[in-house]
């Protein structure tokens, strides 16, 4: 069996793998580190999940410690850069034990949070800086930080930023790090003007296509229910109330706080992700996705990429995407580093040539079923005994929008993993599931108990009428607050036909 070490990791970084389980290296992996720790600039493309991440942090790491380069004050050794905040953060919690073993240290940089704790850890000296375009840019104009010290670059999801329309202020970043230093470049596809920074910026680089760029993985299973209108619901109630961590896809940020809310009501503990959050809330509610407090994140396609979390089973579009590319990124949250998973696509009647489309141009094909709620082939889909969850009600607890960011003077304080600018590996006050000041009015979240039944007490905030949404937080065992909705009272007939006679599922009269 071939180790990291016979590629040449150094043995240090092999032994921190090791204690994080990790010991065989993944194709695209065995296919890169060869040539990315000769110092070679390095293309890789690969489906998202074919674990890439390691694929780079590996090489900037040992190269970094081999240099022996001290670190100063505004000049970082090495930058990775990402097109989003989650994506930023998951990257530093990837790199963060290792860079800990190696004597390195780390600092993630993206807007969404205060300016001043990452000029201050800028200042301090970092060794390997994780950033988003626009916030780097705007430390760089302000002169909190140079690229003139960078020894390797490394661009992840180069795809994804082009999409989002970073590609001027990526060009920009990029002609201020030194000609002679590393660069790499990792995406799915090589469109929309990626091939543009590759002829620019890398010099004779090796490339590596582990996996077709509209190849889904072959331990993906993929399902397209027929539903009516009015079942919509009812079927994303009996899938989400299986045992096991899910992802619903919502096309609009409205949607997504909605469904959240409606299928808190219906005992299926969720929470929320999508613009509208702040990044406080962002990290509270990722924390308690990750660690089971709440098994069903509800998000928009802020979360197809960037959000990676162990052991994802069910993947759910409860509206189709758009395009093919958002429909695998989306279907990619499941069936990682080579574990099983599986696909569901709503679709009504009015959405089956949209849906027909979609998963040609996507390369799958898909196992279609007309189903209501308690169709058998629910349980198959998602197998588990169905457990939900109803809130106990707390009397005088102030209600909050739904959505709404809190008040700074009660609100949370939580850094997130270093994301508002902490030193030292992984540096920042409260990591990942880290603890998080919150108000006594806030109520908890409980997680659903897999044996049926809730596990633990609940308490939410609930207006008189039981019918105006509140805002939760949980704060269970040192773990992150989660910012959601919730409505009191049970399932009603009222939320289940609101998401399901809403706008024409991928419409956008919805909001964003």
């Amino acid at each position: 069996m071939t180790t990291f070490t016979d590629f040449g990791v150094p043995a240090v970084l092999a032994t921190a793998l090791a204690e994080l389980g990790i010991t065989t290296p993944f194709p695209i992996q065995a296919a890169t580190l060869p040539d990315s720790l000769a110092g070679r600039d390095v293309l890789g493309r690969g489906r998202t999940g074919s674990g890439k991440t390691y694929a780079f942090v590996l090489p900037v790491l040992a190269r970094l410690a081999a240099s022996g380069t001290p670190r100063r004050p505004g000049r970082p050794r090495a930058l990775i850069l990402a097109p989003t905040r989650e994506l930023a953060t998951q990257i530093e919690q990837t790199m963060a034990p290792l860079a800990a073993a190696a004597g390195l240290r780390t600092l993630t940089v993206f807007g969404g949070v205060g300016p001043n704790p990452q000029i201050k850890g800028l200042k301090a000296g970092v060794d390997v800086l994780v950033a988003c375009p626009g916030r780097l840019d705007d430390h760089l104009r302000n002169g909190h930080a140079s690229l003139d010290s960078i020894e390797i670059t490394v661009l992840d999801e180069a795809d994804h930023m082009a999409d989002l329309g970073f590609l001027p202020v990526v060009r920009r970043l990029m002609d201020q790090t030194p000609r002679v230093g590393q660069r790499m470049l990792f995406s799915a596809t090589l469109d929309n003007g990626v091939d543009v920074l590759v002829k620019r910026f890398l010099n004779k680089p090796i490339t590596h296509a582990v996996d077709a760029a509209a190849e889904a993985p072959i331990e993906m299973s993929h399902h397209v229910l027929h539903v009516r209108g009015d079942d919509r619901f009812g079927v994303l109630v009996d899938l989400l109330s299986a045992p096991g961590r899910s992802v619903v896809f919502t096309r609009t940020k409205r949607r997504a706080k909605v469904l959240t809310r409606q299928l808190i009501t219906a005992g299926v503990p969720a929470v929320e992700l999508h613009g509208n959050l702040a990044q406080n809330a962002r990290n509270r509610n990722l924390a308690a996705f990750s660690d089971g407090s709440a098994e069903t994140l509800v998000a928009t396609d802020i979360a197809a990429r960037g959000i990676h979390v162990d052991d994802v089973a069910l993947v759910i579009h409860a509206d189709p995407p758009v395009e093919h590319k958002a429909y695998l990124h989306r279907s990619g949250r499941t069936a990682r580093a080579g574990a099983a998973g599986t696909v569901i696509t709503l679709m009504t009647d009015d959405q089956q040539s949209e849906v027909r489309d979609l998963t040609r141009k996507a390369g799958v094909r898909p196992t279609t079923s007309r189903t209501r709620p308690g169709d058998p082939l629910l349980a198959e889909l998602a197998p588990g005994e169905r457990t939900f969850v109803k809130a106990a009600p707390v009397a005088d607890v102030p209600v909050h929008p739904a959505g709404a960011p809190r008040s700074r003077r009660g609100g949370s304080n939580t850094g997130g993993n270093g994301n508002a600018g902490g030193t030292g590996n992984g540096g920042g006050r409260g990591r990942g599931r880290g603890a998080a000041t919150t108000r006594a009015a806030d109520a908890a979240v409980p997680p659903r108990s897999r044996r049926g039944g809730a596990s633990g007490a609940a308490h939410t905030s609930q207006s008189r009428s039981g019918s105006t949404p509140a805002h939760t937080s949980q704060s269970r065992g040192g773990s992150a607050p989660v910012h959601t909705s919730q409505s009191g009272g049970g399932q009603s007939r009222g939320g289940a036909a609101a998401f399901s006679s809403s706008t024409r599922a991928g419409g956008r009269r919805g909001g964003r």
